[in-house]
């Protein structure tokens, strides 16, 4: 009978979700599938670390390209990536070959355009940026799918470009071409590219956009929100979608266990193996993430994950003792459109900034005379501006995010200094203000204030 086949394949599938789950708990403690330290906190992290993929991989498995919506990539209850701590994280499923309308609102964006932004009232973000990449990153549940040729991006729109309407509003048109005629703003979902070859030719590759992504990074936690939004399929108003049938949920439940699986996978050994957090692997005598310094600013690739097509990125590990601290000394010589420091765990979960100073942004971070920012990373508060919170925790990920429409003549740089937390006065200018609990107080009503915001469910 039709009904007993379908109880067969649907309890099929669901045993496999299952198994790929215990697969993927594999990857807290491992060995093999490159875990971090299994120390208490790391393990007990981990675990929150798997249950978050396990909720974005529903949705993402649920999703419905030719009836797409927005949804949140990273949010407090599924952090990964080494995810931004100013950054809301978005992505709709798309198909490259159909064409689609992303309509938004936003607050004030006179700072997009260079201009300075009202006294008063509510802002757009700092900086938006969409994308259509052809693949989700770390989907194949290996580093393999770094080498060059394995995925591209369709286009780039970012808000230095975006045409928005006095009120805030504007739209943006998806499709496989620019059509004839149309002079709005535009991201392809098609492109190519020379690709090379196993025997050193190279030959013209396509790549089809699987999703539109778009990061709103912010630097006034006051006063910046969150964009309104809303895609559709051109041609799909006011259609709906067939109803679900065993074939397609025994799909979605596989499609949930296979991207849990490869996530945890994927992000353990990029973490292990090409960002060398651990240890060297590639016996050049040194590590791409230093221990307690930070590597030079590089550009966003493939060699980094992907990451934001406009991004330079700087990092490192921290790993300090109960009483050690560092000193991190940035000059940014060419102003770009957004600037960022946190920290993150080891499972790459930026640690929690609600609730902690665990992050600072270039408005947030207060500048001493020669126009250095220096951020002083600790246990405890010393009780400065620019201070950066550890939770306690005495290993994790140090990142620097500038981003920039055109890769500058002059990088930022960065310098670190270990320092016992006693002598952290001494390596700062003189005249550093001391900052009070009322003030440091407030400060953390302004972030979890903002956070609601940003992530709110209703």
């Amino acid at each position: 009978m039709a009904g007993d086949d379908a109880k067969k394949s649907l309890r099929a599938a669901w045993n496999e979700l299952i198994a790929r789950l215990e697969s993927a708990r594999d990857a807290i403690d491992d060995p093999k599938l490159y875990p971090p330290p299994p120390t208490d906190r790391n393990l007990a992290e981990g675990y929150r670390y798997l249950i978050g993929f396990l909720y974005g991989g529903i949705g993402r498995a649920l999703d419905d390209p030719y009836f797409p919506t927005f949804r949140r990539a990273i949010e407090p209850t599924d952090k990964a990536t080494i995810d931004n701590a100013d950054a809301v994280y978005l992505y709709a499923p798309i198909d490259g070959n159909e064409s689609y309308v992303v309509r938004a609102r936003a607050g004030d964006t006179r700072h997009w355009r260079g201009e300075a932004p009202a006294k008063s009232g509510r802002k757009a973000p700092q900086y938006i940026i969409f994308e259509t990449p052809s693949g989700f990153a770390g989907d194949s549940g290996s580093i393999a799918e770094l080498r060059p040729g394995s995925r591209a991006n369709g286009g780039v729109l970012d808000s230095t470009q975006i045409e928005v309407a006095p009120d805030g509003r504007f739209e943006v048109l998806l499709a496989p071409a620019r059509p004839e005629g149309h002079r709005g703003n535009f991201i392809a979902t098609k492109t190519t590219r020379m690709v090379r070859k196993p025997d050193g030719t190279s030959e013209q590759a396509e790549y089809v956009s699987r999703w539109v992504v778009l990061r709103e990074l912010f630097h006034d936690w006051a006063r910046e929100d969150v964009l309104d939004l809303e895609i559709v399929r051109k041609g799909s108003e006011g259609e709906h979608p067939a109803p679900l049938d065993p074939a397609r949920a025994a799909a979605q439940l596989r499609r949930v266990g296979e991207i849990v699986d490869h996530q945890m996978r994927f992000w353990n050994e990029f973490y292990a193996v090409t960002l060398e957090t651990y240890e060297d692997r590639n016996g050049d005598g040194k590590q791409f993430m230093p221990r307690n310094d930070m590597n030079a600013a590089n550009a966003a690739s493939l060699a980094t994950g992907g990451g934001q097509a406009t991004n330079v990125y700087s990092g490192g590990v921290f790993d300090l003792g109960p009483d050690e601290a560092l000193i991190i000394e940035n000059a940014v010589p060419i102003v770009p459109q957004y600037s960022g420091f946190h920290l993150s765990n080891l499972w790459g979960e930026s640690l929690d900034f609600a609730n902690h100073q665990s992050s600072l942004n270039i408005f947030q971070a207060e500048a001493d005379p020669d126009g250095v920012r220096r951020y002083v990373i600790a246990h405890r508060d010393p009780c400065v501006p620019n201070w950066v919170d550890t939770t306690g925790l005495p290993q994790g990920f140090l990142t620097f995010r500038w981003a920039y429409s055109e890769l500058p003549s002059q990088l930022p740089t960065v310098k670190v200094t270990k320092v016992r937390e006693s002598e952290i006065p001494k390596h700062l200018p003189a005249g550093t203000r001391t900052v009070s609990a009322a003030e440091r107080s407030e400060a953390i009503r302004v972030r979890q204030a903002h956070v609601q915001r940003r992530y709110r469910q209703y």
